[in-house]
C-alpha cells in the first residue's frame, strides 16, 4: 500500500474481531488486515458476558501496531454486531462486563414482556423489528425483573461500538444504526421510543446523543494517545451496526437492487427511503433497521449455510476432509429438487443432529430422506435458493420502485459460493453479482472517507468500490425447472 493516509476499522464479529486499515487513491481502495483476535464469551454465575476490556485492548493494540509503522491514520471507526449493551456508573466507570446476547435470562422475557407490558402489535408497530428473544428491549426487561444491580445504578447505557468510542473519547452517543436494532427505536422518527424506554423502568437521559453513521464523535483521549504513540486522532461514528457497515458496501450502480448478506445466516433485503411497517411486514416478520444517509434496511433474516456447516461437523472424517468444492461438486451431480426443506422451520433452529432433522423434516412431509452427503447437501442447497425466492417475491411487492428490481447483490463469505450463486440467480429470475467478501470492512472505511470529505455521498462509494473489486455475474438459466421446483417447495412448506 503506497498511499499515505489510511483509515482505521475495527470490525467485530460475536467470535471474532479484527483491525484493519484502508486507503483511497485514483477512485479505488485498498485493504490490509492489522490484527485479528478472538471475541470470548465469559461463562459465571450462570450468565454470559462479553469481556469488554479485552476488546478494548486489542483496539489499542492494533493502533500501537499503526503507530509503530508510521501510519498517517486520519481515523478511526468501529462496528459491531447489535442489541447489546454496556453499562456506565455516575463515577464514569463500566460497573461490569456487559451482557451477552446468549444469555439464558432472555429465554423467557419476550413472552413474559408482550404478554404483561405491551403486546406484540403494538411493539411492531412503534419499531418494525423482528420479534428476537435478546433484543435490547427484552434484555432490558429481563435484568430489571431480576433487580439487576448493575442496571439500577446505570448513569448511562451505551451500545458496545459507541461504548468503545466512548473508552477512546470520552465522548457518548448513540449511533442511529446500532440503536435500530435495540427494539427501542422509532425509524420513522428516528429516535428512541419514550413509551418503550417507560416500559423498562428508563428514560432518554440514560442514553447518547443520537448521531447518524459519518459523525465525529471526538478524539483520542490524551490517555489514549499515550498508550498508542498518536495524536488526536477522530473517531468517527460508522454504521455501528456491522450489517449496517456491510449493506453500505453492496457496489449497487442504481436503486434498483436487492441484497442479500451471506453467510452462516443470510440476510436479503432492499434499501428504503422510509421504514416499511404493514400489517403484511408484520405477518411475514419483516425488519427495519437503520441505514446510513438516513435510509432503511428492509430486510428479513433467512438460516443460510448455517445448515450445511452443522452438517459438515457431523460427517465422518473422510468427508469433512473434502474441500467445500469438491463436496459441492458431487452435489451437483445428484437428481435436483428430490428433497426440499424449509430452511427457517423451527426444526432447524438448534437441533441435536442437523442431519437428524432434515431426515425427520423429510420424512414427515412423504419425501425422498436423504441419506448420503452429497443428497443432504443438494437439499440445502436447492431448499436456500427457493426461500431466497421466495423472500425476494415478497421484496418485489413491498418495494417502492418504479420498475422490477432486476438485480440481486450477493456480499459476505457466501459470495464465493458459486454453485449457490447461480442456483439463487435460476430461482429469483434476477442477475446475481457476487462481492465483496470483506464488505463490513470496507462499508466501515468508506464512511469514514465520507466523513473527511473524500467521498461526496453513498453512491460515489459504491462507484468506487464496484472499482476496486471484480464482481462475479451469475445469469439466470432453467427458468422452467425452476419454477416448477418452487411450486413443489411451496406445496410442502405450506403443508408442513
Amino acid at each position: 500500500m503506497n498511499n499515505q493516509k489510511y483509515f482505521f476499522s475495527v470490525d467485530l464479529g460475536a467470535t471474532s474481531g479484527r483491525t484493519i486499515i484502508g486507503s483511497i487513491a485514483d477512485g479505488k481502495f485498498e485493504l490490509e488486515e492489522v490484527t485479528r483476535f478472538p471475541n470470548n464469551l465469559i461463562i459465571q454465575g450462570g450468565h454470559y458476558y462479553w469481556d469488554i476490556y479485552a476488546l478494548y485492548f486489542e483496539i489499542i493494540k492494533g493502533l500501537k501496531e499503526v503507530a509503530r509503522r508510521h501510519l498517517d491514520i486520519v481515523s478511526i471507526g468501529i462496528d459491531t454486531w447489535g442489541v447489546d449493551f454496556v453499562l456506565i456508573g455516575e463515577d464514569n466507570a463500566i460497573l461490569r462486563n456487559p451482557r451477552a446476547y446468549r444469555d439464558p435470562i432472555t429465554f423467557s422475557a419476550m413472552d413474559d414482556y408482550l404478554q404483561n407490558v405491551i403486546s406484540r402489535k403494538e411493539v411492531y408497530s412503534v419499531t418494525g423489528i423482528q420479534f428476537l428473544n435478546f433484543n435490547s428491549l427484552f434484555q432490558l426487561y429481563a435484568m430489571r425483573q431480576e433487580g439487576n444491580s448493575a442496571l439500577k445504578h446505570a448513569r448511562k447505557i451505551l451500545f458496545v461500538p459507541d461504548a468503545l468510542s466512548w473508552m477512546l473519547t470520552g465522548q457518548e452517543v448513540c449511533e442511529y444504526t446500532i440503536a435500530s436494532t435495540s427494539q427501542l427505536l422509532d425509524p420513522r422518527t428516528k429516535q428512541l421510543d419514550e413509551r418503550l424506554l417507560a416500559s423498562v423502568g428508563l428514560n432518554r437521559e440514560k442514553f447518547g446523543r443520537m448521531v447518524m453513521p459519518g459523525t465525529q464523535i471526538g478524539v483520542l483521549t490524551d490517555e489514549v494517545q499515550q498508550l498508542t504513540g498518536l495524536g488526536a486522532v477522530p473517531v468517527i461514528a460508522v454504521a455501528g451496526h456491522d450489517t449496517g457497515s456491510a449493506v453500505a458496501a453492496v457496489p449497487a450502480s442504481n436503486e434498483q437492487f436487492a441484497y442479500l448478506s451471506s453467510g452462516t445466516w443470510s440476510l436479503m433485503g432492499i434499501e428504503t427511503k422510509d421504514a416499511i411497517i404493514s400489517d403484511l411486514s408484520y405477518e411475514r416478520n419483516f425488519t427495519n433497521e437503520g441505514g446510513v444517509e438516513g435510509t432503511t434496511r428492509f430486510l428479513k433474516n433467512i438460516c443460510g449455510m448455517w445448515l450445511y456447516e452443522r452438517c459438515r461437523l457431523e460427517w465422518p472424517d473422510e468427508v469433512r476432509q473434502l474441500s467445500h468444492p469438491e463436496l459441492q461438486g458431487q452435489a451437483m451431480q445428484v437428481e435436483p429438487f428430490r428433497s426440499l426443506i424449509n430452511p427457517d422451520d423451527q426444526l432447524f433452529a438448534a437441533p441435536q443432529s442437523m442431519i437428524g432433522a432434515i431426515q425427520q423434516y423429510c420424512s414427515d412431509t412423504h419425501q425422498p430422506v436423504p441419506e448420503t452427503p452429497a443428497e443432504i447437501c443438494r437439499c440445502i442447497f436447492d431448499s436456500l435458493a427457493l426461500r431466497y425466492k421466495q423472500v425476494f417475491q415478497w421484496l418485489q411487492e413491498f418495494t417502492h420502485h418504479q420498475s422490477p428490481i432486476t438485480h440481486l447483490h450477493i456480499i459476505g463469505g457466501g459470495s464465493l459460493n458459486k454453485y449457490l450463486n447461480q442456483f439463487t440467480a435460476n430461482a429469483t429470475g434476477a442477475t446475481v453479482l457476487a462481492g465483496p467478501q470483506e464488505g463490513t470492512a470496507i462499508g466501515n472505511i468508506m464512511l469514514q472517507a465520507k466523513a473527511a470529505g473524500l467521498v461526496k455521498d453513498i453512491w460515489e462509494m459504491r462507484r468506487i468500490i464496484a472499482n476496486s473489486i471484480n464482481l462475479v455475474k451469475y445469469t439466470p438459466a432453467d427458468a422452467a425447472a425452476w419454477d416448477e421446483a418452487y411450486e413443489k417447495y411451496l406445496r410442502i412448506t405450506n403443508n408442513k
